[in-house]
């Protein structure tokens, strides 16, 4: 069975960069450009997994992980925090939000995808 995943970016770059890289380990992955999109699609796909960054524009990401986690069609959908602000107070915000793990940049892949495969283990 193919997990999908839904990647929550505002940086086309990333995008195309973790995109390639997930798929390569055999993941079909849909993105979304602002946590509006993400929500959105998060509802219409119901994926495995949601990769979702953090600062990004029209809705931002903590925003976007409590509409989420407040949705009970989508609620129990592992969701991995990505940002460049790794500091404590940062991490203890996005995790009270309701994200199951968080992530920093720049990413490392093969901890990136032992998240990944131990949440969706876990859903």
């Amino acid at each position: 069975m193919t997990h999908v995943i839904l990647l929550v970016e505002d940086e086309v770059d990333n995008i195309t960069i973790t995109t390639k890289r997930l798929e390569r380990k055999g993941f079909q992955v849909h993105s979304a450009q602002n946590g509006r999109e993400g929500v959105d699609k998060a509802i219409e796909l119901k994926p495995n997994l949601i990769l979702m960054d953090i600062k990004m524009p029209v809705m931002g990401g903590i925003e976007a992980i409590q509409e989420i986690k407040a949705n009970d069609a989508v609620k129990s959908i592992p969701i991995i925090a990505l940002t460049a602000n790794a500091l404590d107070h940062q991490r203890r915000e996005i995790l009270d939000a309701g994200a199951d793990d968080f992530h920093a940049k720049p990413l490392e892949f093969r901890r990136l995808l032992d998240q990944i495969e131990r949440l969706i283990a876990l859903a």
